[in-house]
């Protein structure tokens, strides 16, 4: 198999990571996100880990001072594509939430790459205060997958839809 990179994205708290998840069952995975390096620079000076509409608009303007700063969140992630591509794992899931930000990477990378929006309607926060999380449903998505079913049935679906991205990448070539 090929190796692909998957641009995921999604609201906070609809699932992103959990569908990552069911796909390392079947898949070689890796997961990352282009929050990780801010994440570990808030934890150094006073961040607790919390998710709450708080901290998320908190984090969402770290990361944009340090894109517009030295662009920390995109060479994160191309250094882990690079390691990636050295790697014998198949799929790449990207968390990135800026349309900026997912168009950006998508140049600098060089593997087949498409875009995945994950929704949910129930038990989800629609609008988190932050540009990052309440802007997602502005990109014009490869995939999309609604989020709403019973885990068994998600992990099932959204194996599914993995050799869907896969089956459209190979039709490509």
């Amino acid at each position: 198999m090929e190796k692909i990179v998957i641009i995921i994205n999604g609201r906070g708290g609809v699932g992103k990571d959990t569908l990552c998840e069911f796909a390392s069952k079947s898949f070689k995975i890796q997961n990352i996100s282009a929050i990780t390096p801010i994440k570990n620079i808030a934890l150094e000076y006073g961040w607790k880990g919390e998710k709450d509409a708080k901290s998320r608009k908190f984090l969402s303007d770290l990361k944009k001072v340090f894109i517009e700063y030295n662009d920390l969140p995109t060479k994160y992630l191309y250094q882990k594509y690079k390691e990636f591509m050295k790697s014998t794992d198949q799929i790449l899931f990207m968390h990135i939430r800026e349309i900026g930000e997912i168009e950006k990477i998508k140049k600098k990378i060089e593997t087949p790459c498409v875009t995945l929006l994950v929704d949910r309607e129930v038990g989800c926060n629609t609008e988190w205060g932050n540009d990052s999380d309440d802007q997602v449903n502005q990109y014009k998505y490869d995939f999309y997958y609604d989020n709403n079913k019973t885990l068994k049935k998600t992990e099932e679906e959204f194996k599914m839809l993995i050799n869907d991205i896969l089956n459209f990448i190979c039709s490509k070539k």
